[in-house]
């Protein structure tokens, strides 16, 4: 066989992403407020683009184009183009799977079935209606009163107060009080128990006894002098200072060289158990003061509404008040085209006008895609929205995407930093996918929420008899959970709760 230059042809297909699209799958990620911000920046590149004279009460970003041809406008340059005009002549290039009137568009889910109807109503059968809709509707013009949803934030150091002010009185709490005082930002105590004493001429040890309850208010891990000291008080909270743990806190050192052979041996673990308890000391807080600020909370503005509707459906709707409707000026476009100018003006005008049209049209399918994708959630865990926390059912990205006929990761973008509003609170989107609990009847799975809210249940009404995580092991199993008293724990920690032993010495303090 010679050897020697040669040239070949192949064919192949591959996917390239244009720079429009690739900013089109970012703005799905974005929330409202963040999107406002991408608009006002854009609003001040563009000269062609406007918000509109006067919002009404759907946020129908109204799409508008230049030339005309491609999508069905004719280029007369007063007519106006809206959001119910795209809608009738539809995208360029073909129907488009998330084309759906979310001004208008009514389901109705038949439980016993699974089908999807045109009727809006509720039937007999119980079923959902749901009716996805861009603003407006269900909350009035103003939308909901959220001022309740922010509350004036605790410092550190009133929250704590508040703490010894319920436990603790006369000597104790002037102890407490000294005590809290030198405390900083981050929850760790800078003061000499000797100091504090000699101070306020008190017994040395009746010092360390008002420490030791300080110790046990929340935060988990305030008040401690060393990192060690609240990387322990945590692991006892958790019920997991074993002599293993221990030991590996007490020797930080090691582990931030990765001495990782001398603390198997130091612990006397294996290398399974060392992972274990290293991750469980990672999700420790070693500065449980900073979760608290002499600063005002801000509100979180939700993006999707979601109320009953007086035939019993669900009205899901953009949050209009974060979402200006553009316009391109057309006018300006024709005064700017006829105009005497080069060919770099030209290209230049040229590009404003193709970018005004994609940001408009790109704005509109968002909208469209997050009310799709709200609409099926709302579908999905109608039990939540009607019962509550506890008929939260277990939900995944890729249910939701096969149900409305979109890939998962769009899906994922779509509910990444997004809330929804409700009458039950305010929620992430991404609250409502929970993973699931078998039951222990072979029944249908429950959520790991729903779990954790019959386990703050259960606590809250244990009275004098604490439950201890066996315990309540036994109880969910009664319920029909089927749980591990290591999941049970997690659960518990997860939902702020502190262990048996923690819960039983507050009861004993407080009862001082």
């Amino acid at each position: 066989m010679a050897l020697g230059p040669r040239l070949d042809l192949r064919q192949s297909q591959s996917l390239v992403m244009t720079p429009q699209l690739q900013q089109a799958i970012k703005l799905l990620a974005l929330s409202n407020l963040e999107i406002e911000g991408f608009i006002a920046d854009e609003l001040e590149k563009n000269p062609l683009l406007e918000k509109a004279a006067g919002d009404d009460d759907r946020p129908a970003i109204e799409p508008e184009s230049g030339e005309g041809g491609d999508d069905g406008f004719d280029g007369s340059p007063d007519e106006p183009v809206t959001a119910d005009r795209l809608l009738e002549f539809g995208d360029a290039g073909g129907e488009s799977p998330l084309d759906v009137d979310y001004a208008t568009e009514t389901f109705h889910h038949d439980s016993a079935s699974d089908s999807v109807s045109d009727d809006g109503a509720r039937g007999m059968d119980g079923g959902l209606g749901l009716e996805g809709i861009g603003g407006g509707g269900g909350f009035g013009e103003e939308g909901p009163d959220l001022d309740a949803l922010a509350g004036a934030s605790l410092s550190l150091h009133e929250h704590l107060m508040a703490q010894a002010g319920s436990s603790l009185s006369g000597r104790r709490h002037e102890i407490a009080r000294h005590l809290i005082d030198r405390i900083d930002d981050a929850g760790y105590l800078h003061a000499s128990l000797l100091d504090v004493s000699q101070r306020l001429g008190m017994a040395l040890v009746e010092v360390e006894q008002v420490l030791d309850v300080v110790q046990g208010f929340d935060p988990t891990g305030v008040a401690a002098r060393t990192l060690s000291e609240c990387l322990a008080l945590q692991a006892k909270e958790a019920d997991r200072y074993d002599p293993a743990m221990a030991r590996l806190i007490d020797n930080l050192d090691l582990l931030a060289k990765g001495a990782l052979p001398q603390l198997k041996r130091l612990c006397g673990v294996d290398s399974e158990d060392m992972a274990d308890m290293i991750r469980e000391l990672r999700a420790y807080d070693p500065k449980p003061g900073l979760r608290f600020s002499n600063e005002r909370t801000q509100p979180v503005t939700p993006d999707i509404f979601v109320s009953r509707t007086p035939k019993g459906s669900w009205a899901v709707e953009l949050n209009s008040a974060t979402l200006p409707r553009l316009l391109v000026n057309r006018s300006y476009y024709v005064e700017l085209a006829h105009g005497p100018q080069d060919k770099a003006s030209k290209a230049w005008l040229s590009d404003c006008l193709a970018s005004a049209n994609w940001l408009v049209k790109a704005l509109d399918q968002r909208a469209r895609t997050i009310i799709k994708v709200a609409t099926e959630l709302v579908k999905q865990q109608e039990p939540f929205f009607l019962h509550g926390v506890e008929h939260l059912k277990p939900l995944t990205l890729r249910a939701v995407a096969d149900a409305i006929g979109m890939h998962e990761s769009t899906v994922s973008r779509v509910t990444s930093n997004k809330y929804l509003f409700c009458e039950r609170g305010l929620y992430e989107l991404k609250y409502f996918f929970t993973s699931g609990v078998a039951a222990s009847d072979g029944g249908d799975a429950v959520s790991a929420e729903a779990v954790k809210s019959h386990i703050r249940t259960l606590i809250s009404a244990e009275g004098e008899n604490i439950l201890s995580d066996d315990k309540l092991v036994d109880l969910l199993r009664e319920m029909g959970f089927d749980l591990a008293r290591r999941t049970v724990a997690k659960y518990r920690e997860a939902i702020g709760i502190g262990s048996s032993v923690h819960r039983r010495r507050s009861r004993a303090i407080g009862g001082r």
